[in-house]
């Protein structure tokens, strides 16, 4: 384990404090278990960068195709074979 030092504003030690007296731990505990989740959820989106995600797949499904169905699956096709094949062969237009 490391030993640090942190600054922090009154109200931050207060409910540091409080919480590990209510949990009965040590607060260097609850930091660590706080930092943990706190590490676990930064990767997640957010529920308003969901939201917004959604809604722009939600605006994509409902308009209109601008190639053919026979394009789009004739590129998907070549695309599956180059992946089998280990990649393209040529520069990509």
């Amino acid at each position: 384990m490391a030993k640090v030092t942190f600054t922090v504003d009154d109200a931050t030690v207060r409910t540091l404090r409080a919480t590990a007296e209510r949990l009965g731990k040590p607060k260097s505990m609850v930091v660590r278990e706080a930092i943990a989740e706190y590490g676990a959820r930064a990767g997640r989106l957010t529920e308003a960068e969901r939201r917004r995600m959604l809604a722009v797949v939600d605006d994509m499904v409902t308009r209109p195709a601008t190639r053919p169905k026979t394009a789009v699956a004739r590129e998907v096709k070549e695309i599956r074979r180059a992946r089998r094949d280990g990649g393209r062969r040529h520069r990509a237009e």
